[in-house]
């Protein structure tokens, strides 16, 4: 074997941040040092693993090639290193990022799930819409995403989660809030508060509406769940949000839901991976916590 792993760590850093220096910085090195170890990687596979714009560096078609492949061999490597020092296979960092609604009602008792029964095993967790988990997997910014809805990516993995549905809420003093259901006639009339375009409950709520309501009055748009639930209790908009994100305020009669039978909102909750990225010990863990937590929250219902 010619390469070392060190080549790979260095082309994997530098792939990740497309930069030498930031490269060198992740891994403590000279930028000298960086540059060497990735030239000599080049020379001694026969190809161009990118291709330099400035101080920029994008891969080529070799290195994306390469690119699965090497993190695969890094991924064994650690495993490697950790069998050898007698650690627990389920050790290590792992990188997840979730949509909003899970991370808000979900993920914090997985995470404390995990911490109690593989403390060797520790979740960075980033918060971002559907669209842009399924970029950054894209850019093997995270090792695990969840998402609402479905991904059409032919390179990453999908597995169903949690089943879920969106509703339609106001406060329990709009106009709309004392009939048994709210007409489509209504809904194109109501001022509406949404999530943001790229959201994966925009998307599906979207769907629902798509041939029934022709236009739809939308006064605002914000990432933030909080946002949105804090301007309805106000009294004057409507909006749509998963059930789970809004379980708790109807329950105590801060919000109410409006039945709104023409339209179809089921959803669910999915686990999407790269397809390429192979066997990862930590990754199953998570699932099968994440499963058992989905199934305890159906026994308690």
């Amino acid at each position: 074997m010619k390469y070392s792993l060190k080549q790979i760590t260095v082309f994997d850093a530098v792939a990740s941040l497309e930069s030498v220096s930031a490269a060198a910085r992740k891994l403590s090195m000279t930028q000298s040092a960086v540059s060497m170890s990735l030239g000599q990687l080049e020379n001694l596979l026969g190809r161009p693993l990118f291709i330099r714009q400035g101080n920029r560096l994008t891969l080529s078609h070799w290195g994306n090639w390469l690119r699965p492949k090497a993190r695969r061999l890094l991924q064994d490597a650690q495993h490697i290193e950790l069998g050898l020092h007698e650690q627990h296979l389920i050790s290590g960092r792992f990188r997840l990022c979730s949509s909003q609604t899970a991370a808000e009602h979900l993920i914090p008792e997985l995470i404390s799930r995990i911490d109690t029964d593989f403390p060797e095993l520790r979740i960075d967790l980033m918060v971002e819409n559907t669209e842009n988990v399924i970029d950054g997997l894209l850019n093997y910014e995270f090792d695990l995403g969840i998402i609402e809805g479905r991904n059409d990516d032919s390179r990453l993995h999908q597995e169903r989660w949690i089943d879920d549905h969106l509703v339609v809420f106001s406060s329990p003093h709009h106009p709309y809030a004392k009939y048994e259901s709210a007409s489509l006639s209504q809904l194109e009339q109501a001022k509406w508060v949404l999530r943001e375009q790229g959201a994966g409950t925009r998307r599906i709520f979207e769907g629902a509406i798509h041939g029934i309501i022709e236009k739809l009055n939308v006064w605002k748009e914000y990432e933030q769940v909080s946002v949105l639930k804090s301007l309805v209790k106000n009294g004057q908009y409507i909006s749509s949000l998963p059930y789970l994100d809004v379980e708790k305020e109807v329950a105590n009669g801060e919000l109410v839901i409006l039945p709104t039978p023409q339209l179809n909102m089921q959803r669910h909750l999915s686990f999407i991976w790269r397809a390429d990225s192979g066997e990862n010990p930590l990754r199953d863990c998570i699932i099968t916590e994440a499963r058992r937590l989905s199934r305890n929250r159906l026994l308690k219902r």
